[in-house]
């Protein structure tokens, strides 16, 4: 049976849209079988064609156009996570901690009982103590990226990991 995972994190703040870690670890959890939904991939969600184009400039030019539009995204990511998503992997880095969706999504995951597998793109002590408590398993980069990759492999699949912190 494929699980569903949901990859979350920065996108707002993330110099390339939180695509690049998404393209690779996509690859990585299609080979474990499993179908992922990623957020980053998805610019069309439920949004019109000038929604889907304009409201990051409504941020500051429309604040009530954007505000709207933008709650549209949560609502639909929100349920992805609670209806179409088994577990969710998350990478917590700079960009991350400075919008407010990611701890949000963790958060829900959490809340759900779904598993949260987290990946650090920063030290543990800057990290977020909310989102490592929420976190099922946390994962260190770029610290021993070959060692961590092989323990979240076998966290997701149910196998015995080795240390993973």
């Amino acid at each position: 049976m494929k699980r569903r995972v949901y990859l979350s994190g920065g996108i707002e703040h993330s110099g390339d849209g939180g695509r690049g870690w998404r393209k690779e670890i996509r690859l990585f959890l299609e080979q474990l079988g499993d179908e992922v939904y990623d957020p980053a991939a998805d610019e069309k969600k439920d949004l019109t064609e000038e929604e889907r184009l304009c409201f990051r400039r409504w941020k500051t030019d429309s604040p009530e156009r954007f505000r709207g539009v933008v709650r549209k995204i949560i609502a639909w990511d929100l349920a992805r996570i609670e209806s179409g998503s088994d577990y969710l992997l998350a990478f917590w880095d700079d960009s991350a901690s400075r919008g407010g969706g990611t701890a949000a999504e963790i958060t829900l995951a959490y809340r759900l009982g779904k598993p949260v597998y987290l990946v650090l793109g920063m030290s543990r002590a800057a990290a977020s103590g909310w989102v490592l408590a929420a976190a099922t398993e946390v994962f260190l980069l770029p610290s021993s990226t070959r060692a961590d990759s092989s323990a979240l492999r076998l966290r997701i699949t149910g196998g015995t990991p080795g240390a993973s912190e």
